[in-house]
């Protein structure tokens, strides 16, 4: 098998959003999946699913924003959002640990790859989540069970 890549078709954030349809235009985005729920749209420099929706022809919001623990149930549901959407699709949380996390494990899934090539890649990436035990940990559970 081929080193694993850096996602190509999947971008995420790497901090907050001041202007989603910026945002969305910048990366030519088709689609968004967007990890936040209701209460980050009050927070100072937060923002709205329906920014998102205003930003794209199409989205989901699948909220996994804390006090949300990431695990499988999420996982699961994050790639059944991501395998309806076309590319090419933002993922985004609050500032991209948590979207990044989820990036790397969707493309390791359907790259077939190891959780030592996706973190090695992420890491070489300089990814948001590869600096967080818990998401490390989430991303090697995720491609060890959902594959």
């Amino acid at each position: 098998m081929a080193e694993f890549e850096t996602p190509a078709n999947l971008a995420f954030n790497r901090e907050a959003i001041a202007d989603p349809a910026a945002f969305a235009r910048e990366a030519e985005a088709a689609s968004w999946l967007y990890l936040c729920g209701e209460e980050f749209a009050s927070m100072d420099g937060g923002m709205s699913y329906a920014d998102v929706q205003a930003a794209v022809p199409e989205s989901a919001n699948v909220v996994s924003d804390p006090p949300r623990v990431m695990d499988l149930e999420l996982a699961r549901r994050q790639v059944a959002a991501l395998d309806e959407l076309p590319r090419p699709t933002l993922v985004t949380c609050r500032v991209g640990p948590r979207s990044s996390a989820l990036v790397y494990l969707y493309a390791g899934l359907k790259a077939g790859a190891t959780a030592d090539e996706v973190l090695a890649r992420a890491e070489a990436d300089g990814a948001p989540f590869a600096g967080s035990d818990e998401l490390r940990a989430w991303v090697t559970r995720g491609l060890d069970e959902l594959s």
